[in-house]
């Protein structure tokens, strides 16, 4: 054989795997899909595009808005805009709860898992529903005020309206970029450049990071445009068969497909080596040290490597605080599975967003708890959809030491499941933030959870009679240090008197939209009279709020750093004066609709007092 022919071979190889390094070391903008390598990729024009608005709102984690009303809620990201291209603040669009990093520098705040993966920013999300599957060719999002929170736009295998279930639900990342600081609150359509997928979708899911915003972000519409048939890639694409090329590039910024991630979590042959160079001769402590600055698909990848390495990377000191929320939708019962035995002293466990449409079993899930729960200290389930009775009746009985548990957006959990938690008597957070829960459970819970300092009951629309679970916290909660009553619909000033008198040591209390509070009745001056620790009150849309209030915070609260009177027609510029001049920790004000403060006030008080942040927000 000629010599030219294996010189050939060689070369060929050689440009192929070029080829390869290109796609998969590509930017977005030179990838329009997980298939195509260059940029000049198109589709033939074969396909007729549809263009469809969000059919049903299916899932989401939290909503400025109420469960009974329309008004600031997910559900208005359904069907055609309300107000776009209108500019402001209105209320039939769709607002998360939070805003900026507000909500990280209050007594409430939690500390961050290490090990978050630089790529993961999502805080929040929201999944919407469209009648027809496509291959989408764009997503159209229609923001009205405070753009730029978006940071990940995702697309479902699995049809909801489907009657058969998928054997298998894959997520696909459309597009993904890290928080961005948008100049001005004008509405905008936001159009990123998304990737091809090879299978059709009516499912879109939304993450945002809204810890750049100068206020809440709102959404009015969402837009998917797509053709029925895969789109066949132009003569123009290499001729290369894609099926060849690895998604290793996708993996380490988005996290590792399903199978990938179970099969580093398992045990695999490890290569015989005659020393392990360098790594003989340090301490074993320090390569502990050095391998806790991994993220947990890296752990697994290192310990491929080589026995001393693997060894290192199944130790449980390596899992004490363990966050799965990044890799949501990649871990299943096989995942929890493999993990069992390296998480055996996990005191931190965070499994939010995860296991949804069956990926995680009440089985699977409770036969990780069995081996792993006895050291948890603390639990975030957040968005944990396939959890039920037996759930928590396992976490009651498996986790004695637990501290911690976050039940946030976990409307799937019937009503009576909630009475186990008092079971758990070490309890120092609760967050039950749009859950379930019932009057009968709380006050059990209450009970018998003495020790509790931080309780979120934002938005439980079952509890009937909130004055008698304020009385409750009064007398049994002497501990607690921060309270979230957002749009509690029943609580009076007989319930906040309880409040004040019985938990002094409250440094955080957030009122907002409770409309059975009046000004009228002293509960308000009250509150600052017997609660000279608070450093963030939120009264949020209550009217009543008067000059009288502003001045009683100003006297006795002066530790005060964050405060929210958003709505009052009976605030007077004189009194906020008092208040900024009083309060030297302030950092935040929310005068929004505030009758009696108009812009020449805000822009006057921003001038005299510039550490504090005044936001008036606006309509047109």
């Amino acid at each position: 054989m000629s010599p030219v022919f294996p010189m050939l071979t060689v070369l060929s190889m050689f440009y192929y795997m070029c080829l390869r390094r290109r796609a998969r070391t590509a930017t977005r903008g030179e990838m329009n899909s997980r298939r195509a390598i260059e940029s000049n990729t198109r589709a033939l024009p074969i396909n007729v595009e549809i263009v469809q608005y969000a059919k049903e709102v299916l899932d989401f984690s939290s909503h400025y808005g109420s469960e009974n009303s329309m008004s600031y809620t997910m559900w208005n990201l359904a069907g055609i805009p309300n107000v776009y291209p209108s500019s402001g603040d209105f209320t039939q669009t769709a607002v998360f709860r939070t805003y900026g990093t507000w909500w990280d520098r209050c007594p409430s705040a939690r500390l961050p898992f290490k090990r978050t993966p630089p790529t993961f920013c999502s805080q929040d999300y929201v999944e919407l529903a469209f009648e027809e599957p496509v291959y989408p060719t764009a997503v159209h999002i229609l923001e009205t005020y405070h753009p730029g929170a978006v940071v990940r736009i995702l697309a479902c295998s699995a049809n909801p309206y489907s009657q058969n279930p998928p054997a298998e639900v894959r997520w696909e990342i459309l597009w993904s970029e890290a928080p961005t600081k948008v100049n001005g609150p004008q509405a905008r359509q936001f159009t990123p450049c998304i990737k091809q997928i090879n299978f059709p979708t009516n499912l879109i899911r939304l993450e945002v990071n809204s810890s750049l915003l100068d206020y809440y972000t709102e959404l009015d519409a969402v837009v998917l445009h797509g053709v029925k048939e895969r789109p066949v890639l132009s003569l123009k694409t290499s001729m290369i068969d894609m099926n060849d090329i690895d998604e290793d590039e996708d993996e380490e910024r988005y996290g590792c497909g399903m199978d990938t991630l179970n099969k580093q979590f398992s045990i695999v042959t490890l290569r015989e080596w005659p020393t392990n160079g360098y790594f003989d001769k340090l301490p074993y402590e320090l390569i502990q040290l050095i391998l806790s600055h991994l993220t947990v698909p890296d752990l697994c990848r290192l310990a491929q490597t080589c026995k001393l390495l693997y060894q290192h990377c199944c130790d449980p000191l390596q899992y004490i605080h363990l966050s799965l929320q990044p890799y949501w939708a990649r871990i299943n019962d096989t995942s929890l599975e493999y993990l069992q035995s390296r998480c055996t002293l996990i005191q931190w466990l965070n499994l939010s967003w995860t296991g949804n449409r069956g990926a995680i079993s009440v089985s699977g899930f409770s036969r990780f708890l069995e081996v792993c729960g006895s050291e948890l200290v603390r639990l975030e389930l957040s968005c944990g959809h396939f959890l039920n009775e037996t759930c928590l009746e396992v976490i009651t009985e498996m986790c004695p030491h637990l501290q911690e548990l976050n039940l946030s957006s976990c409307d799937k959990i019937p009503p009576q499941a909630f009475n186990h938690i008092a079971k758990v008597g070490s309890l120092k957070r609760l967050i039950l933030y749009r859950t379930k829960v019932e009057q009968t459970a709380l006050l059990s819970i209450l009970n018998f959870c003495s020790e509790l300092q931080h309780l979120s009951l934002g938005s439980c629309v079952m509890i009937e009679d909130y004055d008698l679970i304020a009385s409750m916290m009064g007398a049994k909660c002497k501990k607690l240090r921060s309270l979230d009553l957002w749009r509690c619909k029943n609580i009076t000033e007989s319930g906040i008197a309880e409040l004040a008198s019985g938990c002094q040591l409250l440094e955080e209390l957030d009122l907002g939209w409770c409309p059975t509070l009046q000004s009228s009745t002293g509960c308000f001056t009250n509150l600052a009279r017997k609660l000279p620790n608070l450093q963030k009150l939120f009264l949020t849309a209550n009217r009543s709020v008067c000059d009288t209030d502003i001045e009683e915070l100003a006297a006795n609260c002066t530790h005060l750093r964050q405060l929210d009177i958003l709505g009052t027609r009976m605030v007077s510029p004189a009194s906020l004066r008092k208040l900024l001049e009083s309060c030297k920790d302030l950092s935040l004000l929310d005068v929004s609709f505030c009758s009696q403060i108009d812009n020449r006030v805000v822009l006057e008080l921003n001038a005299n007092f510039p550490n504090v942040f005044i936001k008036k927000s606006f309509t047109q």
